[in-house]
């Protein structure tokens, strides 16, 4: 698309710092710890960054040296970091085990008292920050982490519903956030009625209905359905669906309705996962590209393949470009050295 004026994607979310031994060791086996800066929504700037899209990331970060690191590695992509304040209260962040075969990965998460769960509404001029903007993406993380956070994007939302910008809302429902007595099924429910493209399946549907559907093809479209009737500002609905054989051998295909029709991939095999982390992110960042750029089928393909190759790259942001993604959305899946 090149750097249009008016093309910009903005992502709005926490920026995390993330700690983790090295070679998959347990954090008591090592003394030193590999960090990375991400976030989910900042892990989808990064990704759309990389595959040549004009991005902007607003969030708020601690005004300190690990602040004005994690805005040089925002930076480092050319994402547009210009929205994002700073604040007194520390950077959040979280410490990473990864797993391999049958022992999981795991995640302690400190955020519920950092830089970005203090930002409050006046904080971000949304009019301002929106400048320009076509596509605007949030997570059902960002509600959940407090009411600051909650109001604020709400606000963002709103503005961009004026602006008649595209919403993608990726709402997954976090259990270990919501500490700050709100319920966050009504509120991912309020959220998603503004929003325009739905990133999730039958659990997140189910979660924000309180229905049933089953997981199947036809729960699916039944589902989805439901919730465009329950939400009708949401056009199309984009789904990953997983299979864990191990934390080190994963399936994924990916589905959609597309408000008229039932779409799906073949399945992709990742029998060797470096990182998972951060792999739903660089889904969500394929199926933008993809509404941008192809026709329903191939954004679809392109998102699983994204969504696969990322399995495959250590940090949080995919860094595959769109000539890789697009080879192992053909099939090419056999990893032969390129000379």
């Amino acid at each position: 698309m090149g750097n249009s004026a008016n093309n910009t994607v903005l992502s709005f979310g926490e920026v995390m710092l993330r700690l983790s031994p090295s070679d998959k060791r347990q954090l008591r086996q090592d003394n030193t710890l590999e960090y990375y800066f991400g976030g989910t929504e900042l892990n989808v700037a990064a990704s759309l960054a990389v595959l040549g899209e004009p991005t902007r990331y607003v969030s708020q970060v601690s005004d300190d040296f690990v602040g004005e690191a994690a805005l040089a590695s925002i930076r480092s992509y050319g994402i547009d970091a210009q929205y994002i304040n700073k604040t007194k209260h520390p950077l959040g962040l979280y410490f990473l085990e990864v797993g391999s075969g049958m022992r999981p990965s795991r995640i302690s998460y400190n955020r519920l008292h950092g830089a970005f769960s203090h930002i409050a509404p006046k904080a971000v001029n949304w009019k301002e920050a929106l400048r320009g903007c076509s596509h605007l993406h949030w997570t059902g993380i960002t509600p959940g982490i407090s009411e600051g956070a909650y109001e604020t994007l709400k606000a963002g939302l709103e503005q961009a519903k004026k602006q008649g910008i595209t919403v993608s809302a990726d709402p997954a429902y976090r259990s270990n956030l919501w500490k700050y007595g709100k319920e966050g099924d009504k509120i991912l429910k309020e959220l998603t009625g503004l929003s325009t493209i739905f990133i999730g399946g039958v659990n997140e549907i189910n979660e924000l209905l309180k229905t049933d559907f089953e997981f199947s093809k036809e729960g699916f479209i039944a589902a989805s359905k439901a919730l465009i009737k329950a939400c009708p500002r949401i056009e199309k609905v984009f789904d990953k669906v997983r299979t864990g054989l191990s934390a080190s051998w994963q399936k994924i295909y990916a589905q959609a309705w597309t408000g008229k029709a039932y779409l799906r991939t073949q399945e992709l095999e990742i029998s060797d996962v470096v990182d998972r982390i951060g792999t739903g992110d660089a889904y969500a960042a394929g199926v933008i590209y993809g509404l941008r750029h192809f026709d329903d089928q191939k954004t679809l393909e392109f998102a699983n393949a994204a969504c696969g190759i990322k399995h495959t790259i250590l940090g949080d942001a995919n860094l595959a470009s769109v000539a890789e993604i697009e080879e192992v959305a053909s099939g090419n899946t056999g990893g032969r050295i390129k000379r």
